[in-house]
């Protein structure tokens, strides 16, 4: 659930019901999920493309304003109609007008009191990094590439510390708007399939840059820049400079919002499993986007 004051769950017009989309995005070319004054955003060209469906001005909310850059395979977003289009068709009928890099999975009706963002009861995010002594040219989009070998025992040892109910505030970047900093996590995991290493991160909600955070410093600990312990100094000291650089957002994707009673979930898993093979279908051919030691 948000933590931002205040939470205002607005009701549809009368006369409109409620549809909850599940949407999956390469966010390469967008200037992250929310609108912009002057650059593209995912939400303008899902809205717009609703626009031309509908004939209605529709307004998208979605579960996570995900950065310029970062993508994802099961953003949430719901919207208010009086179109009659069924909401299992809206898939079929939006991708006709979507470009290739957005695509609409699923559409549920939902109660009208339903909220994208405000009923999220978790999420899950995948980092994805190239651990190779040459960038792949394929996939660079999709992945933070890291030329100099990682320790991933190190890395493992690291973990086990960021699990539970702690005050994150070491892992939040400037700007970061949230009431609150405590969080719970309930999962942080890595693995290794060739040069692929993957950080899987699960919990009740994140903080601004939170899991690229989680992911430069992992990188600084698998090269021995950082030692292992360097998650437990921050969440005991609070201090940001006990961490590593922020990671690019290429490599971050958003992999799902999770709700009580989520209608979606059945079909969350068959995309997840489709992606795993497409991966493992075009292992040799990733490709990656330089992680740099950016500031921290």
């Amino acid at each position: 659930m948000s933590d931002l004051l205040p939470i205002v769950k607005e009701r549809p017009p009368e006369g409109t019901h409620r549809v909850l989309l599940t949407v999956s995005y390469d966010g390469t070319a967008y200037a992250g999920w929310q609108w912009q004054d002057n650059a593209l955003s995912v939400q303008q060209v899902l809205e717009e493309a609703l626009a031309r469906l509908t004939g209605e001005k529709t307004r998208v909310t979605g579960a996570s304003r995900t950065d310029a850059g970062v993508h994802a395979l099961g953003q949430r977003a719901h919207f208010d109609t009086v179109s009659r289009i069924p909401p299992d068709k809206y898939p079929f009928a939006l991708n006709t007008l979507l470009p290739p890099d957005i695509r609409v999975l699923e559409g549920f009706a939902v109660p009208s009191d339903f909220h994208a963002r405000f009923d999220a009861r978790g999420k899950r995010y995948t980092y994805r990094i190239h651990n190779a002594p040459h960038a792949s040219a394929l996939m660079r989009s999709l992945t933070a590439h890291v030329p100099r070998p990682l320790d991933l025992d190190r890395m493992r040892e690291s973990l086990p510390a960021l699990l539970g109910t702690h005050d994150f505030a070491a892992f939040q970047a400037a700007g970061g708007t949230a009431r609150t900093t405590v969080r719970t996590l309930t999962e942080a995991s890595l693995r290794q399939e060739g040069t692929l290493v993957t950080l899987t991160v699960r919990g009740n909600a994140f903080l601004y840059n939170m899991v690229r955070i989680i992911a430069g410093t992992l990188v600084d600990i698998g090269t021995g820049r950082l030692s292992p312990d360097a998650f437990a100094r921050a969440l005991n000291g609070g201090d940001r400079l006990v961490l590593g650089a922020t990671a690019p957002a290429c490599g971050l994707e958003l992999t799902r919002v999770a709700y009580d009673n989520d209608p979606a979930q059945a079909g969350i898993l068959s995309h997840q499993n489709e992606m795993k093979e497409a991966r493992g279908s075009c292992a040799s051919r990733r490709n990656s986007a330089s992680l740099t030691s950016a500031a921290k």
